[in-house]
């Protein structure tokens, strides 16, 4: 369900579908957001409980100490008002309460066996995509890496993107999470593994985030750009289970786990980069990425996709988004480190047009500083 005001559908669907007991995982500043809809479910005798234990991009203590706060609760309906963290959070809740199988046993791709909960996703930032992918990811406390737990299981059962609830967003926030999202559509689209179904849903994300982010992010209550920025980011999720990320969401993950810098500011910060190191293995495809960004065609395809390094460039300089890691005060002498956790990142490295080495990967790390 797309449009203003669908959360107050999904309240009604809630209320028809004789829901017994739901347990809402949110963020404390959405609370009174969802006020109307909370109380719509209370005055029809369904139970709530409401989680606002997550407050950054969790790791799988956190996880595991909501788990054992909200299992004797024990809902029928998980559903997850917020960004891409709490998103995660509820699809992993919905997938392991009453399941035998433990978090750590599901870490990977396709080692999750089953979901017997209802799941229903609310994305209130126009970013992570995760209300439409099969991806969750978590920060193992053990080692301090993001890992993905990747399920058919984690594909909600229902989802309700509501451009209103992106309102509120500040506009830091709206940048990082709408460069995060044309990223998800880019590296889909520029990937080993791209096909022509998927490619519809890049290209026609990337055309939309390009055209409406400046704006959402200048002008947080229009509410066309939001809309389309909105739309976007949910094309950018569809492209995550069929094809996913690559090269700059691989070499993004350190810059998280070790310096807690956003993801969507980590994708920023090295977007660019990773395009040129790129271009030489994708040349065609990376002009049609520049003419999606809105660049006109020019005499070659090596022109046109440079225009388009150029066109990523401004666009992260108008969103007001640091261009160097020098700027978030990455410390140089962390890139080998970096790079060397980035080489773990395989499942996405797998997919970039170019083989990534870890001396390619300090070499863009260097490139960025």
């Amino acid at each position: 369900m797309f449009g203003n005001y669908s959360l107050r559908q999904l309240a009604d669907d809630l209320v028809l579908s004789h829901t017994s007991k739901v347990l809402v995982v949110t963020i404390e500043p959405l609370k009174n957001t969802i006020d109307e809809f909370i109380e719509t479910l209370v005055s029809n005798k369904i139970e709530v409980l409401i989680d606002t234990s997550i407050v950054q991009e969790p790791g799988f203590s956190d996880f595991k100490i909501l788990m054992k706060k909200v299992a004797s609760f024990n809902p029928d309906t998980i559903i997850g008002i917020g960004g891409g963290s709490v998103l995660d959070i509820a699809k992993l809740l919905a997938a392991l309460l009453d399941n035998e199988q433990q978090l750590n046993d599901c870490v990977g791709i396709g080692l999750l066996n089953a979901r017997n909960k209802k799941l229903i996703c609310v994305p209130t930032t126009s970013g992570t995509g995760s209300e439409a992918s099969p991806n969750a990811i978590l920060v193992d406390d053990a080692d301090n890496q993001k890992k993905g737990i990747i399920s058919q299981f984690l594909v909600p059962d229902m989802v309700y993107v509501d451009p209103l609830l992106t309102l509120s967003v500040p506009p830091a926030v709206t940048a990082a999470t709408g460069l995060d999202a044309l990223t998800h559509c880019l590296e889909a689209y520029i990937n080993k593994f791209a096909q022509p179904f998927i490619d519809m849903y890049a290209l026609e994300g990337i055309r939309l985030i390009a055209a409406n982010l400046v704006t959402a992010v200048r002008d947080g209550n229009n509410v066309h750009a939001r809309a389309n920025v909105a739309m976007g980011s949910l094309l950018g999720g569809f492209c995550l289970g069929p094809v996913n990320t690559a090269g700059v969401h691989a070499l993004s993950y350190p810059l998280g786990s070790m310096f807690h810098l956003a993801h969507g500011l980590s994708n920023a910060l090295l977007l660019p980069y990773v395009m040129e190191f790129n271009i030489s293995a994708a040349p065609k495809r990376y002009a049609d990425v520049a003419i999606a960004l809105g660049c006109v065609r020019q005499s070659s395809d090596d022109s046109t996709a440079a225009a388009g390094v150029t066109k990523v460039r401004e666009l992260i300089q108008a969103c007001g988004i640091p261009a160097t890691l020098r700027e978030v005060n990455v410390p140089q002498e962390a890139i080998p480190t970096m790079a060397a956790d980035a080489m773990k990142i395989q499942r996405l490295l797998k997919n970039n047009p170019r083989e990534i080495t870890e001396q390619d990967a300090i070499s863009i790390y260097k490139a960025a500083y």
